[in-house]
C-alpha cells in the first residue's frame, strides 16, 4: 500500500513539472499574452527592421494589442513589409505613427503604436504610413566612432 501512494506522488509531482514547463515555454514563446479573439490585419513598411520577428508583440501604451504574423521583403521599394494583426477592441486613427522598439537594452524588439489625430480609423488591409526604423546597436557604434575619428582629423589640421 505504501508503493503505491509513493507511485501516486511522484507521477503527481512529475505532471506538476511538466504543466510548469509547459506555462515557462508558452511565455518564453509569446504565446500565452494575447487573445486572437477577432481583429483586423494591418501593414507597414520599414527601413530597417533590426532583430524584429513573426509573433513579436505589438504594442501601445505598453498594452499588447497585437501581434506581427509576418515578414517580407518588397522588391519594388526595397524595404521590408511587416505584417500583424490587433484586436478589434482596440481602434487606432489612420495617421497612426509604427515604430520598431527594443525592451530593455539588449531585449527583444516589437512595433510599438502611436496613436495620431485623425478622426478616420484604420481598417483591415489598411497600411500603416508613417514608421521608424529600428535602431540597430552596431550602426549606431560605427556612427559613433566615424564621428569621433572625424573630430581627431580636424583637431590635427
Amino acid at each position: 500500500m505504501e508503493r503505491k501512494t509513493l507511485d501516486l506522488w511522484v507521477g503527481l509531482f512529475v505532471v506538476a513539472g511538466l504543466a510548469a514547463v509547459l506555462v515557462l515555454a508558452m511565455k518564453v514563446g509569446n504565446l500565452s499574452t494575447f487573445n486572437m479573439s477577432e481583429s483586423y490585419a494591418l501593414q507597414a513598411d520599414f527601413d530597417n527592421i533590426g532583430g524584429l520577428k513573426a509573433r513579436a508583440p505589438v504594442k501601445s501604451a505598453g498594452v499588447v494589442v497585437g501581434r506581427v504574423t509576418g515578414i517580407t521583403f518588397d522588391n519594388a521599394s526595397y524595404r521590408a513589409r511587416v505584417s500583424m494583426v490587433v484586436d478589434k477592441r482596440y481602434q487606432f486613427p489612420k495617421d497612426t505613427f509604427a515604430k520598431i522598439l527594443t525592451a530593455g537594452l539588449l531585449g527583444e524588439q516589437y512595433i510599438g503604436l502611436d496613436p495620431g489625430g485623425d478622426e478616420v480609423n484604420l481598417k483591415s488591409g489598411d497600411k500603416i504610413a508613417k514608421t521608424e526604423p529600428a535602431m540597430v546597436l552596431e550602426s549606431l557604434i560605427s556612427k559613433f566612432m566615424f564621428d569621433k575619428a572625424a573630430d581627431g582629423d580636424t583637431a590635427k589640421k
